[in-house]
């Protein structure tokens, strides 16, 4: 009896334990009401686009494998999109929230996106996907971070702080895409903005004298490179949209459209308060957003000259080769990131894709490699599934670019499931570019100037370059990337450049299992909107 009473409790502890062990991922649910309203980031009323009243939009904070339930319900008297830049959203591209894979949410209506930060870390925001929304805010901070059990390689800082940074127009979003479909350039923005504040009436960051804060900064702008500084204080990187990086110290840190850094700033300086500065590169003149970086016990307003930022675009260059993966660090999981080897897998594929800026039909478009993309009425995604016709090209995007004038196509890239593929951004252009892939991380393995040719291979860093989502290509250079392509899906490859990105520069990248099955990609979700030529069609019952 007794040797029965201990194996029963045994049995039980053995239950409670592998079940807890066992256990789904937590859920985090959040509910959004996405509205028009009056903003006065400039001194002046403008028409914001708000996420629960608020501009920016509300923080998540996640964990990693959370799974992240949020339900948008669109007040606004147009359709409406989110896409979560950086979250891979593995198998699951149905959840992107851009327009080749998700129908929008109708006005008055609702969408529950329902997602899980699978295997990630690291710094993100959410934005916008639609017209010319982003122009009008609706975008905010994304952080997911480790387990607790997973070793971060730096100690528990004193606060982590989203800092939201990017370029700002004052001209309504509508009038901005008018123009744009007139053929017309949204020209020069007016400001920089932190935190949804303009230099007139800047945000304020407090800190304690003698403490170390973790600042997630991301540039969420329209088409300018910003310059990110503190006056006094150094800027160690620690990671770059997902990887725990070299910890390089920095006076300032170049920001490129669309990217998303994590620095430690340790308030070691006279308690004061100091100027946080964001300014535009490349461009003139110079536009500069100004924050405080005010010390809790201060006495003394900020004093002295804003500190500038640097001019060169080797200084840019120089900088971006040195943000290194770190080998020994954990990044998701407990086996260190330099345990993936790379630089020792086969190219399988070599992919070049040039920018353009053809005139076509006598109005300014954007192009890649020639093909300048027209959004569907019918998602790419739901075109495959249901097997609707007519809806894209696939494979129209040429692994390189052929010359000639610019041609209207909705395109599609044709990727084999897990290849191993080199892609060069080519840039022919006197303007830098910032390239964005939807669904992965990809190594950034080289960048120089002039024309790319296979002989470069020869400079590449095949030992810790950084892998991220978002890599800049500097005027009239190149930049090259290696990544497995092992996430089933239809994923946006695009400009962050948001005129060209709306203009024409971007496409989708179709990767998809030779074997139709759940191991490889979700189905369709039970909620999908279906819209163009989707509509009516069945979905998978609740």
């Amino acid at each position: 009896m007794g040797f029965m009473r201990h194996s029963v409790i045994c049995i039980f502890f053995a239950i409670a334990f592998f079940g807890s062990s066992l256990a789904e991922d937590p859920y985090r649910f959040f509910t959004w009401n996405v509205t028009w309203g009056t903003i006065w980031p400039l001194g002046i009323p403008q028409q914001g686009l708000l996420i629960n009243g608020q501009f920016p939009g509300p923080q998540i904070d996640s964990v990693t494998n959370d799974n992240l339930i949020v339900n948008v319900f669109n007040n606004l008297d147009q359709p409406f999109l989110l896409s979560w830049s950086g979250i891979q959203q593995r198998r699951n591209s149905w959840q992107d929230g851009v327009f080749g894979t998700n129908c929008p949410i109708p006005p008055g209506q609702n969408f529950t996106y329902k997602f899980q930060v699978k295997d990630q870390i690291g710094s993100y925001y959410y934005f916008p996907s639609m017209y010319m929304h982003k122009a009008a805010g609706g975008f905010g901070g994304l952080t997911v971070n480790s387990r607790p059990l997973i070793p971060v390689p730096f100690p528990t800082p004193s606060g982590d702080i989203t800092l939201l940074i990017g370029d700002w127009y004052k001209t309504n979003h509508t009038i901005l895409r008018r123009t744009l479909d007139m053929g017309g350039s949204l020209g020069k923005p007016d400001a920089v903005l932190i935190n949804g504040h303009g230099p007139a009436n800047g945000a304020t960051i407090t800190v304690d004298q003698g403490k170390t804060y973790r600042l997630r900064i991301s540039n969420v702008g329209l088409s300018s490179s910003l310059n990110f500084r503190i006056q006094g204080h150094k800027l160690k990187l620690v990671e770059v949209e997902g990887s725990h990086t070299v910890q390089n110290v920095y006076d300032s840190l170049d920001i490129h459209v669309g990217q998303s850094y994590s620095v430690l700033v340790t308030a070691n300086q006279a308690s004061q308060d100091y100027y946080m500065v964001a300014s535009t590169r490349f461009t003139s003149p110079v536009l500069t957003g100004i924050a405080t970086f005010h010390y809790s016990n201060s006495q003394k307003k900020v004093s002295g000259s804003i500190p500038g930022g640097p001019t060169e675009v080797v200084w840019s260059l120089n900088q971006a080769r040195s943000v290194r993966w770190n080998l020994t660090a954990s990044a998701a999981r407990p086996n260190p990131q330099g345990s993936y080897h790379y630089g020792n897998i086969t190219i399988t594929r070599t992919i070049k894709l040039a920018n353009s800026a053809p005139f076509i039909n006598g109005k300014q478009r954007y192009a890649v490699n020639g093909v300048s993309y027209v959004p569907s009425t019918t998602p790419l995604q739901l075109a495959d599934y249901y097997n609707i016709s007519g809806v894209y090209t696939s494979g129209g995007i040429p692994d390189s670019p052929r010359g000639g004038s610019g041609y209207l196509q909705t395109a599609a890239l044709n990727v084999e499931y897990r290849a191993f593929i080199e892609i060069v951004f080519q840039n022919y252009e006197n303007t830098i570019q910032s390239w964005h892939l939807d669904g992965y991380s990809f190594f950034v393995v080289g960048m120089d100037g002039g024309d790319w040719k296979p002989a470069n291979r020869k400079s590449y860093n095949l030992f810790d370059a950084v892998s991220r989502c978002t890599t800049q290509v500097y005027p009239n250079s190149w930049t090259a990337v290696l990544l497995t392509f092992d996430n089933a899906g239809m994923w946006n490859l695009r400009s962050q450049t948001w005129e060209r990105q709306f203009l024409g520069q971007q496409t989708y990248v179709r990767v998809k299992s030779p074997v139709k099955s759940l191991r490889d990609e979700y189905d369709i979700p039970h909620n999908a909107l279906l819209c163009g030529k989707a509509a009516g069609r069945p979905r998978l019952p609740q």
